[in-house]
């Protein structure tokens, strides 16, 4: 069994920042890419950032030069710094990781429960 555990979310005002963190635990062989999705209101889960386990990353545009993706592989933990945080960010924000349980290329996709980010004007 492997679980992801979000933490760091909050209230925060406008222009402010917050670290979102997300370990991962459980069976574990190999953590493959990891990554940051979001969801507002009436809205479809949007891509955040990722990043691989060799740390390569991409992240929205709309997140471009305020967020920053980064992991700890010995610690199976991904983070995500945000800063200069818009009311626009608000959404509840969701970890997942493709993750191989044993030896060899099969994977299987992973989520977070969610934490909810607010920005208030």
């Amino acid at each position: 069994q492997v679980q992801l555990v979000e933490s760091g979310g909050g209230l925060v005002q406008a222009g402010g920042s917050l670290r979102l963190s997300c370990a991962a635990s459980g069976n574990i062989y190999r953590i493959n890419a990891m990554g940051w999705y979001r969801q507002a209101p009436g809205k479809q889960r949007e891509l955040v950032a990722s990043i691989t386990n060799g740390g390569t990353t991409n992240c929205a545009d709309s997140v471009k030069g305020r967020f920053t993706i980064s992991r700890d592989n010995a610690k199976n933990t991904v983070y995500l710094q945000m800063n200069s945080l818009k009311p626009e960010d608000t959404a509840v924000y969701y970890c997942n990781a493709d993750i191989a349980r044993g030896f060899g290329p099969n994977e299987s996709h992973y989520w977070g429960q969610g934490t909810q980010v607010t920005v208030s004007s």
